[in-house]
């Protein structure tokens, strides 16, 4: 497999093009678990409100447990007791609920921050680097052909090469009817140089 051109400023291009695509996917990464880690700092306050809301109803547990030892009023007391134990374990689902909220944003930012630029890079580059190496390696492979490759490498030049340039080489069609040597190299060569390729 060709993976880079064999001219060298084609191939210079596809080296910085790479590692531009090899830059941006580190910088999604990086950009993307900074930025999760800076999220999840607002779990702070949730934090808080489930250490307090534990506290709380663990406070109240306990006055309801001895509340229930004082005579006539005892289990009355221990009721509104427990019903405070309520409200804390309430503070303390809210702080769960905002913990597990924050932990989802910062998840699905970062998702967004590092897939964004990797699926673009996977639509955009690689496609192009994938369609290269397919036809440098097909043109590799015809070139070692020797005659036989270089006469399909002249007929793809003629259909595919820009009219203006065809018709600034002369007359290359009668060149190539007649498998004139010079005329094949030379279009031969036009595409292999069109594939980043020497002739």
């Amino acid at each position: 497999m060709k993976l880079y051109a064999e001219l060298p400023v084609r191939r210079t291009t596809q080296a910085v093009s790479d590692l531009v695509a090899v830059l941006l996917t580190v910088l999604a990464v990086w950009l993307g678990l900074t930025v999760h880690d800076e999220v999840l700092r607002l779990q702070a306050p949730g934090t808080g409100l489930v250490d307090a809301g534990s506290s709380l109803a663990r406070t109240f547990d306990s006055a309801a447990d001895h509340a229930d030892d004082v005579p006539l009023v005892g289990g009355a007391l221990a009721g509104a007791l427990h019903s405070g134990s309520a409200a804390g374990t309430k503070l303390a689902d809210a702080g769960q609920w905002q913990i597990d909220a924050v932990g989802q944003l910062a998840f699905w930012l970062a998702a967004a921050l590092i897939s964004v630029p990797v699926l673009f890079l996977l639509v955009t580059w690689l496609p192009l680097r994938w369609r290269f190496a397919r036809r440098a390696t097909a043109g590799v492979r015809l070139r070692a052909l020797g005659d036989e490759g270089r006469d399909l490498l002249a007929l793809r030049a003629l259909t595919g090469q820009g009219l203006p340039r065809l018709a600034a080489a002369g007359d290359v069609t009668s060149g190539w009817r007649d498998r004139d040597p010079e005329v094949l190299a030379r279009l031969a060569g036009w595409e292999l140089a069109r594939l980043g390729l020497r002739g």
